[in-house]
C-alpha cells in the first residue's frame, strides 16, 4: 500500500519533466519574434523576426523621410529634400532593442505570452542623422525672401502739395522656432513636412493708423498760387482762392495751427504803425471792420478771414492774413476745429 503513493508521485513528476522539456523546446525552436504592438518610429514591426523587421522598417521609414520638407509663408514656399538634407536612417539598433523585448522573462513566461497573444505598446525611435548646414542654408533662403524693415508713415509738401506716403510694418523671422520644426520633420517621419515659416511683426515708429489720425483735417496755404487747399483724411477735400501779405507784410511761413476761431469777429487791431490811429484799439464787428464774417486766428494776429474787397483775391494785398471771399470762409470755417494743423509754404 505504501508504494501506491510513491508511484504516483513519480507520475506526477514524470509529467512535469516532460511538460518543461516540451516547454524548453518549443521556447527554443520558435523563431525569435518581436512582440505584438512594437513599432519602429512608427511602423508596426510586432511579429517579425529582427531581419524582416528591419527591411520593413527601412524600407517604409526611407519612404516617409524621404518626403521634402516645405516651409511656407503666406503663397511662397521654400523646399527642402531629402538628398539636400542628406537624411540616413539607422535601423538597426532599434531593432535590436525591439528584439530583446520578445526575450524578456524565462522560457515559460515567453511561451505563455506567445501563445495568449500578448501585446505590447511601445516604440522604438531609430537613429537618424542629417547635414545640419542643409538647414542653415534653406533658413538663409527664406529669411533673405521674407526680411523687411519697418518704414515710418510720413508726409511731405515738395512742391507746394500735401503728399503721404503710407507706413510699413516690418517682418523678422522666428528663424530657431522654425528651425526646430524642420529638424522635427527631418527626424520625425510622423511629423509634418508643411511648415509654416513664423514671423515677428515690427511696427514702424509712425503708423499709417496714426498719420491718418494726426492729419485727419490739415490746411496748406500756398503764397505762389494764392490756394488755400482743405485736406481730410489725406485727401484734397476743396481749394479755395486767397490773398496773402503785401511786400514788407509777408504772410510768415512755417508749419502752425488754428489756435481760435471766432463768428463775425471783432478786429484786434495790431499795435503797428501800419495801423494808424487804429493801432491798439478793438474795431467791433460793422462795416468799418475789415475782418468779414469769420475768423480763423493762427499766429502773432495773423489769421484767416473774410473780406470785402473781392479783387484783392490772387493778389498780395494783406497786412500777413489770409484774406478769403466771404462765402469761402463761411464754408471753411465749419470744416476745419481748432488744432488743425496748417502748413504756409
Amino acid at each position: 500500500m505504501r508504494q501506491r503513493p510513491v508511484l504516483i508521485l513519480t507520475t506526477l513528476l514524470s509529467v512535469l519533466l516532460v511538460a518543461c522539456g516540451g516547454v524548453l523546446v518549443a521556447d527554443a525552436s520558435t523563431p525569435k519574434k518581436i512582440p505584438e504592438g512594437v513599432t519602429i518610429g512608427g511602423v508596426d514591426v510586432g511579429g517579425l523576426t529582427a531581419s524582416a523587421a528591419e527591411r520593413k522598417a527601412t524600407t517604409e521609414l526611407t519612404n516617409r523621410l524621404s518626403k521634402p520638407v516645405v516651409v511656407n509663408h503666406s503663397d511662397r514656399k521654400w523646399t527642402l529634400t531629402a538628398a539636400q538634407a542628406k537624411i540616413k536612417v539607422d535601423i538597426k539598433d532599434a531593432v535590436v532593442q525591439a528584439v530583446k523585448l520578445g526575450e524578456d522573462g524565462n522560457a515559460f513566461s515567453r511561451v505563455y505570452h506567445r501563445v495568449a497573444g500578448r501585446t505590447v505598446r511601445k516604440d522604438y525611435s531609430p537613429l537618424s542623422t542629417y547635414n545640419r548646414y542643409a538647414i542653415t542654408r534653406l533658413l538663409n533662403r527664406v529669411e533673405k525672401d521674407l526680411h523687411r524693415e519697418p518704414k515710418s508713415a510720413a508726409v511731405s509738401f515738395a512742391g507746394g502739395t500735401f503728399q503721404f506716403t503710407k507706413g510699413r510694418v516690418g517682418l523678422r523671422l522666428q528663424r530657431e522656432r522654425v528651425a526646430q520644426l524642420v529638424r522635427t520633420a527631418l527626424m520625425d517621419p510622423s511629423a509634418d513636412h508643411d511648415v509654416s515659416a513664423y514671423t515677428n511683426k515690427i511696427k514702424p515708429a509712425e503708423t499709417t493708423a496714426a498719420i491718418r489720425k494726426k492729419y485727419g483735417t490739415v490746411l496748406v496755404a500756398n503764397r505762389s498760387t494764392f490756394k488755400l487747399t482743405l485736406y481730410k483724411d489725406l485727401k484734397v477735400a476743396k481749394s479755395y482762392g486767397i490773398s496773402v501779405g503785401a511786400a514788407g507784410h509777408d504772410t510768415p511761413a512755417g508749419q502752425y495751427t488754428i489756435g481760435n476761431k471766432a463768428e463775425n469777429p471783432s478786429w484786434h487791431v495790431p499795435n503797428s504803425a501800419w495801423a494808424g490811429s487804429l493801432a491798439g484799439t478793438v474795431v467791433p464787428p460793422g462795416p468799418s471792420n475789415p475782418i468779414k464774417a469769420r475768423w480763423l486766428g493762427i499766429y502773432d494776429g495773423v489769421g484767416i478771414h473774410g473780406t470785402s474787397d473781392d479783387a484783392s483775391i490772387g493778389t498780395n494785398a494783406s497786412h500777413g492774413c489770409l484774406r478769403m471771399h466771404v462765402p469761402d470762409v463761411i464754408d471753411l470755417f465749419p470744416r476745419v476745429p481748432v488744432g488743425t494743423p496748417i502748413y504756409i509754404l
